[in-house]
């Protein structure tokens, strides 16, 4: 790290009393299926989805540690970690693995009073996702595929990570929050 970068750092973290909470959210995703997955389409999604995330939440962590007031983060997964997705193999696999390091940093950083924990949504809608999916399949997908009948939104995302995040999950650690309207129990 710079110079200059690491006194910024050491400022911020004068200011503002350093990292309580991560919300750890990075992903990248296109179908494709897994004959035809490349290796250099493999190492994207993995290091996006993954590698990024891990370095993220050890340098989050790290800090949290040091300061030695405990802290939460969050990891985004996705309910493809429990259930695969044809033509998303790279992309299943990733967040499958995102449940399993948040069980490990939920183990190993509890002892410092970090809690550790990862979402799961299912089917939300974004208005990139509604730009680019046909309305017909999108409506037979909720009625299909979702009990509640329809996808959910960026707002319940937002509100499961700021539940996580609060003095109101203060016993909650190495779980993996589901949001998806029921999907998983069909």
């Amino acid at each position: 790290m710079k110079t200059e970068d690491l006194e910024i750092r050491r400022q911020a973290e004068r200011v503002l009393g350093g990292i309580d909470v991560l919300a750890n959210n990075a992903g990248v995703a296109w179908q494709e299926p897994f004959l035809d997955i490349t290796l250099e389409h493999w190492d994207q999604v993995l290091d996006i989805n993954l590698r990024g995330m891990f370095l993220v939440a050890q340098a989050v962590a790290r800090r949290m540690v040091a300061r030695g007031r405990g802290g939460a983060i969050v990891n985004m997964s996705s309910t493809n970690a429990f259930e695969g997705e044809a033509g998303y193999a790279h992309y299943n696999a990733s967040k499958g693995a995102i449940t399993m390091l948040t069980r490990t940093m939920a183990t190993e950083l509890g002892q410092h009073g970090i809690r550790v924990n990862a979402l799961c949504p299912g089917k939300i809608f974004t208005p990139l996702q509604g730009e680019a999916e046909d309305p017909e399949y999108t409506a037979r997908y909720e009625r299909e595929k979702i009990p509640l009948g329809r996808s959910g939104t960026v707002e319940e995302v937002a509100a499961a990570y700021a539940f996580l995040a609060s003095d109101e999950a203060t016993f909650i650690t190495g779980e993996m929050l589901v949001v998806d309207g029921g999907q998983l129990a069909m």
